[in-house]
């Protein structure tokens, strides 16, 4: 009969043990989740931002100042997505598009070859990941085309191998030109009829 009380009590501290435990865990972890949801939101809105003054940048035609301008703020952006986020692509391919208008081609090669490295690349889909590889292969023969024509090659073929892309007739067509280049004319003209079918 002494024990009853004894026991009563003993549940009633293990119950306000639990209680406690459980609230501080619970908000450790809701804090943890709140802190990384944000922080993907403001990675979020300001690559839509970066996108969104791209987007004007590129369709300022008439002003190239103001063009520029919209550029490097797009620019800004990017990096700031990239400071939240490194080991998203998206922010290093707005990057690398943002330098490429600016007209700073070798920066913008890098930017995409760390957009396309590993962990990076698994964070884009299929399709986004064979559109940023043709777009570095066109940037490889803007820059280079006598030294980067076959690595612009291995790009594209790559590129044909993932079979996504919003612009499959601009893949082929580059395939083409880097295989017309390299004296490959039976591949080039392949590329060339493929790119006429879509």
């Amino acid at each position: 009969m002494a024990t009853d009380p004894i026991i009563q009590g003993a549940i009633m501290l293990l119950a306000f043990i639990m209680f406690f435990a459980l609230k501080y865990i619970s908000q450790q972890g809701l804090t943890k989740f709140r802190t990384k949801h944000r922080a993907t939101l403001q990675t979020q809105r300001q690559l839509i931002q970066a996108s969104h003054l791209l987007a004007r940048a590129r369709a300022t035609t008439t002003k190239k100042s103001q063009s520029q301008s919209l550029a490097k703020s797009a620019l800004t952006e990017a990096d700031d997505v990239i400071a939240i986020s490194p080991d998203d692509a998206a922010g290093h391919i707005v990057r690398a598009l943002s330098l490429d208008l600016l007209g700073h081609h070798v920066a913008a090669l890098k930017s995409f070859d760390t957009a396309l490295s590993y962990p990076r690349a698994k964070s884009l889909s299929v399709g986004e990941r064979a559109d940023a590889l043709v777009k570095r292969a066109e940037m490889k023969v803007a820059v280079n085309r006598r030294r980067r024509n076959d690595s612009a090659i291995e790009d594209l073929e790559e590129a044909v191998r993932l079979g996504a892309g919003t612009d499959a007739a601009r893949l082929f067509r580059s395939l083409g030109e880097c295989y017309e280049f390299k004296g490959m004319n039976e591949k080039a003209q392949w590329a060339f009829s493929e790119a006429l079918k879509t």
